[in-house]
């Protein structure tokens, strides 16, 4: 049995290569497959592979785009939905990210800071509480964050008030798990300072 599965898996990685990536390509690794499933089972359906759900992935423009196109959602709305933009600034977990057309793929973890979303002379600016950003070769990037409000309508005071809490809460935390939460609760608060001082 074992030199079976070994045999499927060679021709598995032996399937065709695509020209652009010299990976495999999804329909040669299928068939190469199939074709050996059937010489080793013929009596038993080859089963589904997890290419077989995928869509392809979209083609890479032969130039550069004027734009980039942003699609950011949230898990109860969808803030931009294929806006075609200049340029986007994403809060990485790595440092300020800056996204334009023609970016390489990347897949970012976001912290809590502030995106920009650029559009000519015109910047929107959002504080997001965390999330991720999938930055495609086809000059897309989708932005996906826990929580996001527009900068401008951010309450100073409130921040200034939540940052003293947590502040608190910190000093007199007497578990573990306290003082997370407390931690997490500045972070935030610090960096919601940090967009509304600008």
């Amino acid at each position: 049995m074992n030199r079976v599965v070994a045999r499927l898996i060679k021709s598995r990685a032996l399937g065709k290569r695509s020209l652009s990536t010299g990976l495999p390509s999804a329909a040669a690794t299928d068939e190469a497959f199939v074709e050996a499933w059937k010489k080793v089972a013929p009596n038993i359906e080859p089963p589904k592979t997890p290419l077989s759900f995928m869509k392809p992935r979209p083609a890479t423009p032969p130039s550069i785009p004027g734009k980039l196109t942003v699609n950011f959602v949230l898990p109860y709305q969808s803030e931009l939905t294929n806006k075609e933009v200049d340029m986007v600034i994403v809060p990485a977990t790595s440092g300020q990210m800056g996204v334009l057309p023609g970016h390489v793929a990347t897949i970012a973890e976001l912290k809590p800071g502030v995106l920009s979303v650029h559009d000519g002379s015109d910047v929107t600016k959002y504080f997001v509480s965390g999330g991720f950003a999938f930055v495609h070769a086809n000059s897309v990037t989708d932005i996906v964050a826990v929580e996001a409000v527009p900068v401008g309508q951010i309450d100073p005071a409130l921040v200034q008030k939540g940052l003293a809490d947590f502040t608190q809460k910190l000093v007199s935390a007497s578990t573990d798990l306290e003082k997370a939460e407390a931690q997490i609760g500045i972070d935030v608060h610090s960096a919601l300072n940090a967009a509304v001082t600008g």
